[in-house]
């Protein structure tokens, strides 16, 4: 039996050891206490400590776990953990204490049998949980030095502002954590702008014991009036009225943002311009079946990420280019080390302007097995973090594993994000809350609601059916491919009517609404919509089939269509309006990331009536004709009928009658949509919209 002898060696040691374990420990002793939490294989792993630079099984302290099968020698081929034996599966177990000399410094062994990690253990010293460590690998030798919490330690661990905004009125708002073991009950919280003058205020009437965090919001507003890049600096003085603070090394949290205009809305510019179709990328730099396309919120960057279908024995891919469109773009395609879970067949992407984004999966189990385990994942878009190691499990944030089959995603506010669950037919908001670190698995802070009022199958997997959120109107725009329409939500409408059972994970909330408002937004025009995105009053919709742009009006109960744009190439699966207020989309058919540029044609759109007035055209909408009818000064009145693209498509005769004309045009072999009639007279033009159904 393997490492039986050691076994033996040590639980003598363990019985001597025992006589300093007590509550209080001796001065100059610190009291030590290991936390392990076991993942789905709790039998696999071993553990001891021993002090620094000893060998496993070498004058060990303290150990645990299985230390019949694995011991110091498991750990690889032939694996001869079992269950059983050593720890139960998925558990926390808390050793016994010991006491050792304060400022020696130990070591914790891990051996994992498998060899793929999983453990993770805290280090208690006086009761304070002071080391972490996460195991990984088939072993892995972690380092600390006995060294118990000062009296006063506060530092600020977050700053919860946007990495983008505009000029206004901005809370800063974070989280300061207590190092320390005594309870901070008041403090002075202080921020400056750039290196100016502290504002300070006093922050009281809160309990916080050692080592646990609390939620602040500065009473001051921070008032910005121009645009620019900002470094916000918060730190906390005067604990508990007087007391300094004993540790200056983590006092102070910096933070960056860029202040600037919105997105500008071009939208209506659309519909009676040229157009150009400009390649962004294509698969000569590595975009292969791109599903969707979202920006960075630090718009000075200029950074365009798509999001890559891949395989689903691969997992997804991301592009992220930088300087997109401009001279200098760069393109960078990352794939994350365990995507195999974390982005299988991604459908969506959308970024939060912390600067973390979100996918959404196309399948029905991220572990590819017969269940139903998968959602949306939370990822860090900082290079340092995105698809590096971290320690086997990838480099995700978080993972809400409730929404198999997710078509699309968008951004509410922080790290929460709507998804369409195609397997249960849910709208779902999907809460990560506090993310877990880059390739941890804690996910029990989440909060899922699954809204029930819109429900619609949905069949056609391969196009996603994506959503995008007006965020001042707080309406959610959501497409539906199989009835070929477009519904419309009010987020902060309904209430809880039940809960449902989580799938796999432990949440803080599981939550079911109905009572919604809701509608049928546009119905007809539509063939099998993807992409979707909303700017102002306008929204942008992209026709996987044939290959339109619609462009709508939203200001009113039902979106009104006002242009199309027809790219002539079917197969675009996301749309975007883009930092520079024009439209940018994805074909995964031809493996193209592209921008519409325009250029302004019908310059007598909005020019002032003189000579030709009083135009009316009925019916408009129409489905076979189209009567015009006006003033003119001039007994001759040309007109021609352009189509989006700028073509001239008829040139409708016009009838005088006096100071009056009138033209009709037969319709009925045009193609569905936005059609442009200009009127020419001596001196004057006039351009009327007229739709086709």
């Amino acid at each position: 039996m393997k490492n039986k002898h050691l076994l033996f060696s040590l639980l003598a040691f363990l019985m001597f050891c025992n006589v300093m374990v007590h509550a209080q420990c001796s001065a100059g002793l610190s009291q030590v206490t290991v936390v392990v939490e076991t993942d789905d294989y709790g039998y696999e792993g071993y553990w001891e400590i021993v002090p620094s630079g000893n060998a496993c099984g070498v004058g060990a302290l303290q150990f645990g776990g299985n230390a019949v099968q694995v011991g110091c020698t498991g750990g690889g081929v032939p694996y001869t953990a079992t269950p059983g034996n050593g720890y139960a599966n998925n558990t926390t177990v808390s050793a016994l204490p010991i006491c050792l000399p304060t400022g020696n410094v130990y070591q914790l062994k891990y051996i994992d049998d498998y060899g793929d990690g999983g453990f993770e253990f805290t280090v208690k010293i006086d009761g304070f949980p002071i080391y972490t460590f996460n195991g990984s690998g088939s072993s892995h030798t972690f380092n600390f030095t006995i060294t118990p919490p000062p009296a006063f330690d506060l530092g600020v661990t977050k700053i919860l502002m946007p990495m983008y905004g505009q000029p206004g009125n901005k809370s800063i708002s974070g989280k300061i954590f207590n190092y320390g073991s005594t309870t901070i009950n008041s403090f002075d919280l202080n921020y400056s702008i750039n290196g100016s003058s502290p504002i300070t205020q006093t922050i009281s009437g809160f309990s916080m014991p050692g080592f646990t965090s609390y939620s602040f919001a500065h009473p001051v507003l921070w008032i910005i009036g121009a645009n620019g890049t900002y470094s916000i600096d918060v730190w906390a003085t005067n604990l508990n009225g007087t007391n300094l603070d004993t540790n200056l090394t983590n006092d102070h949290k910096l933070y960056t943002t860029v202040i600037g205009d919105p997105t500008p809305n071009f939208i209506d510019d659309y519909t009676h311009s040229n157009f150009t179709f400009t390649t962004i990328a294509s698969s000569v730099n590595g975009i292969l079946a791109p599903r969707d396309l979202d920006f960075h919120p630090v718009l000075s960057r200029n950074e365009l990420w798509v999001v890559l279908k891949s395989t689903e024995q691969l997992g997804g891919k991301t592009a992220k280019i930088s300087n997109a469109g401009n001279v200098g773009q760069s393109v960078l395609i990352q794939q994350d080390g365990n995507a195999l879970h974390f982005m299988s067949l991604p459908t969506g992407i959308a970024f939060s302007d912390n600067g973390n984004f979100s996918t959404s999966p196309g399948v029905l189990d991220a572990n590819h097995g017969t269940g139903h385990f998968t959602g949306p994942t939370l990822w860090s878009s900082d290079p340092a973090i995105y698809a590096m190691p971290s320690g086997g499990n990838g480099s995700h944030l978080d993972m809400l594993h409730q929404c198999p089959y997710a078509m699309g995603v968008t951004w509410e506010t922080d790290n929460v994000f709507w998804v369409f669950d195609g397997y249960n037919s849910d709208l779902m908001r999907c809460d990560f809350g506090e993310d877990h670190g880059p390739g941890n698995s804690d996910h029990s802070d989440g909060k899922i609601r699954a809204y029930e009022d819109i429900t619609f199958s949905y069949s056609n997997l391969d196009v996603p059916c994506h959503m995008a959120l007006d965020s001042n109107k707080q309406w959610l725009y959501i497409v539906n491919g199989d009835d070929s329409k477009i519904y419309r939500m009010d987020i902060n409408s309904g209430s809880q009517s039940g809960i449902f059972t989580p799938y796999g994970e432990v949440l803080a909330e599981h939550s079911i609404y109905t009572g919604t408002n809701n509608s049928i937004y546009v119905s007809t025009g539509l063939v099998l919509p993807s992409g979707i995105d909303v700017v102002g009053n306008r929204m942008v919709v992209c026709d996987f089939t044939t290959g339109d742009i619609v462009l709508y009006d939203i200001s009113g109960p039902n979106g009104i269509e006002i242009g199309r744009i027809l790219t002539g190439t079917p197969g675009i699966q996301g749309v975007k309006i883009g930092p520079d207020g024009k439209i940018w989309y994805v074909n995964r058919t031809t493996n193209l990331v592209k921008r519409i540029d325009y250029t302004l044609w019908a310059a007598g759109i909005n020019e002032a009536e003189n000579e030709i007035s009083s135009v009316v055209a009925y019916p408009n909408p129409s489905s076979d004709l189209w009567h015009i009818r006006g003033n003119s000064t001039d007994d001759s009145v040309s007109s021609t009928l352009f189509n989006m693209l700028g073509e001239i498509v008829d040139t409708p005769l016009s009838i005088a009658n006096g100071n009056k004309f009138e033209i009709k045009v037969y319709n009925e072999n045009l193609a569905k949509g936005i059609y442009l009639l200009k009127l020419k007279s001596k001196n004057s033009s006039k351009t009327i919209r007229l739709m086709k159904l």
